[in-house]
């Protein structure tokens, strides 16, 4: 095993601070003066990272704009895996200096980038989706009752859960980035990039959508794109009501998750289950506030009016 920051192949190697990742990451330039992703992860490790790096492998074919995944192998210091290297700003910060139909045009092609991730069906070994997420659920309405933490209008996601259990027979699975809302994306060029796969899965296409509070709360024409991106037109009431049901469930577990991370991300997520409630009536209405049903943009020659 060889010590990849070491030696002559690397002339520079920027630590990169940002994000949840157990990854030590660095911004690496090569002695021909190419800039790479470098991620590297404790030994332990190994298999996963031998997986996620495969299927960033059958990602990428797709055309899917991203870091592309260039090496993977073992270093002195565990599991390293080199990316291509995306020069460009978090869309996060870029997305309230935009105009609000530019805003919907991102969340347009951040839908339809969606829809081809999709395209990647699950192994036909994965178990049943109703029995997987109901367990998942029943665990979260127990971690949520038992952490000693309570929201206003906790009762009422509760009730939404159990009321709505049926929705999830018999749904489709596929690939799931993950984690897909604006805080892994980035603007680079004017081009729209798809980040940090890590916590990819196989699951309901449309569960993928319960990070959506995060593109909602920064940019509802965004999120409002996304869908319509995604759906190529107005998404069904019966998405509405399913992606209610995962939100719901995501808003309970957030809550005993922050708690390690101390009182600050609990505050962000007692935020935000208020911002869940107030969007939903308090869960009476499956279709959200954000949701600008009447947005519509007007193209001439494929540019879009401002």
């Amino acid at each position: 095993m060889t010590d990849i920051l070491g030696g002559t192949r690397f002339i520079s190697a920027e630590p990169i601070q940002k994000g949840w990742s157990e990854d030590k990451k660095y911004c690496v330039t090569s002695s021909d003066g190419v800039k790479y992703l470098l991620r590297i992860t404790p030994i332990e490790r190994y298999e996963a990272r031998k997986s996620l790096f495969g299927m960033l492998e059958q990602v990428a074919t797709l055309g899917i704009p991203m870091c592309k995944p260039i090496e993977f192998g073992t270093c002195a210091d565990g599991v390293y895996s080199l990316q291509s290297w995306i020069d460009g700003e978090d869309l996060e910060a870029v997305l309230p200096l935009l105009s609000e139909t530019e805003q919907y045009v991102l969340g347009l092609k951040s839908g339809e980038i969606l829809g081809k991730l999709h395209g990647i069906q699950a192994p036909n070994t994965q178990e049943d989706w109703a029995v997987r997420f109901n367990r998942k659920t029943n665990h979260k309405i127990k971690a949520y009752r038992e952490c000693g933490i309570r929201f206003d209008g906790g009762d009422d996601v509760i009730e939404y859960i159990e009321n709505n259990r049926h929705l999830l027979e018999n749904r489709p699975q596929c690939f799931q980035h993950g984690d897909y809302h604006v805080g892994n994306m980035m603007m680079e060029r004017g081009e729209l990039k798809i980040i940090d796969f890590d916590r990819y899965d196989f699951g309901d296409p449309w569960e993928e959508f319960n990070r959506i509070v995060w593109c909602a709360a920064v940019s509802p024409h965004f999120a409002t794109g996304q869908l319509q991106g995604y759906f190529s037109g107005e998404p069904p009431l019966e998405f509405f009501k399913l992606l209610a049901f995962y939100i719901a469930s995501n808003t309970l577990s957030s809550i005993y998750w922050a708690i390690p991370f101390g009182q600050p991300d609990l505050d962000t997520m007692m935020k935000q289950s208020q911002d869940v409630l107030r969007w939903y009536d308090n869960l009476r209405n499956p279709v959200p506030t954000w949701y600008l049903k009447d947005f519509y943009i007007q193209y001439i020659d494929g540019v879009p009016l401002k």
